[in-house]
């Protein structure tokens, strides 16, 4: 692991805290491989629910450490275990919530564009300046343009200005805006919904969720029957009917 990350586990939440405000937690490569393993480690086991990452310092992310990007073979390192990373959060059978308080720039917005969920306080600002610095953001597009849509992906890479946290939330980056010090309030209220709910029914929910966005909607809707008929097949399924039926909580396996 990396020794400005720190990983703590409790009541079935992982929090994953990037603490090198010496850098403005650049997403340097021994930092995106730590965060990669802090997120994939043991995620299958059903006592974790949720994960969580956030940020010490008034920076979230700035994105790559661009000393590190001074030869070809060494920035498509960089890049390569930066897509892995990203795809890791994808594959993680539990939501992966981003907790910004700050500034999220370039593959900083990246990261945040790719969690399941992000949560931001009206201080913070999302970025993708990579061309003022003659490298455009193009992974950082990636998730960016799937978030928020052509016009404001376009905006936000071609001409580096920020969103402030009000505009991240219009536009669809975010999910939730809090007050500057009621982060920790509202992340602790997703988490507690999210630890009521069956972890098999939102890890298959998961999975299908980002299968779907790439299909055309015919095939869409033909997957998605079958993924709810499965779902009820499986016991937890029959449980959550049941337990509506009869007015109480479920009792999940």
């Amino acid at each position: 692991m990396h020794p400005n990350l720190e990983i703590t586990q409790e009541n079935g939440i992982r929090r994953i805290v990037l603490n090198d405000t010496k850098t403005r937690n650049s997403l340097s490569k021994n930092m995106v491989l730590a965060l990669k393993e802090a997120v994939t480690k043991d995620n299958t086991n059903k006592n974790l629910r949720c994960i969580i990452i956030t940020a010490k310092g008034p920076v979230f992310s700035a994105g790559h450490n661009l000393k590190e990007l001074h030869s070809d073979i060494s920035c498509r390192s960089v890049f390569q275990d930066c897509n892995e990373l990203m795809m890791a959060i994808v594959q993680t059978p539990v939501p992966v919530i981003a907790a910004v308080d700050g500034l999220a720039a370039a593959a900083g917005c990246q990261l945040i564009a790719q969690c399941d969920i992000t949560v931001c306080t009206k201080r913070s600002t999302f970025s993708t300046p990579g061309a003022a610095f003659g490298i455009f953001c193009s992974t950082p597009g990636i998730p960016l343009m799937r978030s928020v849509g052509r016009k404001t992906a376009a905006y936000m890479l071609f001409t580096g200005h920020p969103l402030t946290a009000q505009e991240a939330y219009n536009a669809g980056l975010v999910s939730r805006i809090t007050e500057n010090d009621e982060l920790e309030k509202e992340v602790n209220c997703i988490t507690s919904a999210i630890l009521e709910k069956s972890h098999a029914v939102i890890s298959l929910g998961k999975k299908f969720f980002y299968e779907q966005v790439e299909m055309d909607l015919k095939a869409a809707y033909e997957k998605g029957g079958k993924v709810m008929a499965d779902n009820l097949a499986h016991k937890d399924g029959a449980e959550g009917v049941k337990s509506f039926t009869e007015k109480r909580k479920p009792i999940w396996s």
